[in-house]
């Protein structure tokens, strides 16, 4: 059996399948990247949650793992050469999934680069601007009588929906054909933005409907179906 004992955050969140992947984890747009990655692979895994109710990622358990205090991040028993890898940032871990398994993500050198140029254009723009656009719509931003913050993340956020729409023009999914891992990291955060920020109005998001065909799609997918609810709020 896998020895995890020397990782930290195994007393915290014992390893009920030492043997199987650990995730932990929480369903928001970041965490459930990896649980919708880890469901269409076919990995097998054992998910943790970590409640912010209860401030769990800001446990130094958590934080042994992961010094930023952000879910999701994984513990592979079976890393590169056999031994344990422990990652944090979802981009890196659907990239080290991808890799590790040899799906979701074209083989060929131009074809990855381009996957991967997709996958940073979600983490470096579509995450932070949604997810402000989110603070000011839905949260305490509402309280403030300055619209400005809050009108210049709708602003980006049409503007990186344009940017969308117009890849996606003509394509299946953002590379085209082929699902990847540029998809899975972008179509929760377009949930988001439309259903649980309550936003879709607030952009105009009929204006894009090569967007809200995709995410259509993606929302059909039986591994998605699963990944969204995983790990399973307490």
């Amino acid at each position: 059996m896998t020895d995890l004992s020397a990782f930290p955050i195994t007393r915290k969140w014992p390893a009920t399948h030492p043997d199987r992947l650990q995730l932990y984890s929480l369903p928001t747009p970041n965490g459930v990247k990896v649980s919708i990655m880890l469901e269409e692979t076919g990995l097998a895994y054992e998910p943790h949650l970590v409640s912010f109710e209860t401030n769990d990622q800001m446990s130094p358990a958590f934080l042994s793992i992961n010094p930023n205090n952000k879910i999701p991040a994984i513990l592979d028993p079976n890393g590169p050469g056999g031994e344990p890898l422990a990652l944090f940032e979802s981009g890196a871990i659907l990239v080290y999934l991808a890799d590790k398994t040899g799906q979701l993500i074209p083989q060929d050198a131009a074809g990855r680069y381009q996957t991967l140029q997709w996958l940073m254009f979600q983490m470096g723009g579509i995450g932070p601007m949604f997810g402000q656009l989110g603070f000011f719509n839905k949260f305490a931003g509402k309280a403030y009588e300055d619209k400005r913050p809050r009108d210049r993340y709708v602003a980006e956020s049409r503007r990186l929906l344009g940017v969308l729409e117009q890849r996606l023009a003509g394509r299946a999914w953002l590379m085209g054909d082929a699902y990847t891992i540029a998809d899975i990291a972008t179509f929760p955060w377009v949930r988001n933005l439309v259903g649980f920020y309550e936003a879709g109005d607030l952009v105009g998001f009929a204006d894009f409907p090569n967007v809200g065909r995709v995410l259509e799609a993606f929302l059909k997918r039986p591994a998605v179906v699963a990944g969204l609810n995983i790990p399973k709020r307490g």
